[in-house]
């Protein structure tokens, strides 16, 4: 399988050594109106040994592309749940190019972690429930559980590493909608660190460098 078999358009970030696979890996989700590029000059600062695949979303928006549209229906933005068909369709697509990007990059199955921002931190958590035990560690930052998977119970999940962002001046997404999300994964069985940070609707330079330490405790 070749890079052009992986569904989901991306760009990659291979360790610098050029050291023989199986590597570990890191599936990075931007967030809505963003692309593939977005997240890179985070992803550059990833431990080295990481081998990074940034993946686009499927649908165009304006100048960049989305993962899904809002379903509105409890209010306005800050209120917002994925269109259910459109979530499914789009989760449905990151995993089938998660499976071809292990096979065509030679990463290391037993070692993958997911790291999302907004919509990409909400498809993480969905993943991540959806799939116990496949991934090694996730990251979500500004993002939310949705609905759907809120009462989700998965065995095997027990001891995931598991590090969300909240912003707490963020608009788009309240921290209180990340914060609830921390203490369901909890719950769960994952092993939380989560954090809220003086910051709006981006990553603040506090969050990042806790992000870029609690990444090499993962990857040590």
């Amino acid at each position: 399988m070749t890079k052009s078999d992986v569904p989901l358009e991306h760009k990659t970030i291979s360790p610098p050594d050029d050291a023989d696979g199986p590597h570990p890996a890191v599936f990075v989700f931007h967030g809505r109106g963003a692309d593939e590029t977005d997240l890179l000059p985070v992803a550059q600062r990833f431990p080295d040994e990481l081998f990074v695949v940034s993946f686009r979303a499927p649908d165009r928006l304006q100048g960049g592309y989305t993962w899904y549209d809002l379903d509105l229906s409890a209010g306005g933005i800050h209120q917002s749940q994925p269109d259910a068909d459109e979530f499914r369709r789009s989760l449905d697509l990151i995993d089938e190019s998660i499976d071809a990007a292990v096979e065509a990059y030679d990463l290391d199955p037993d070692r993958l972690g997911l790291l999302g921002f907004s919509q990409g931190a909400i498809s993480t958590f969905a993943l991540l429930l959806e799939h116990p035990g496949r991934f090694a560690w996730a990251a979500g930052l500004h993002g939310y559980l949705p609905e759907s998977h809120a009462d989700l119970t998965p065995e095997g999940i027990e001891g995931t590493p598991v590090f969300v962002g909240a912003g707490q001046q963020d608009q788009i997404i309240p921290p209180a909608r990340a914060e609830n999300a921390a203490v369901r994964l909890s719950e769960v069985g994952c092993a939380v660190d989560s954090n809220t940070y003086d910051v709006g609707h981006g990553i603040g330079p506090d969050e990042l460098e806790d992000l870029l330490s609690w990444l090499d405790d993962r990857t040590a």
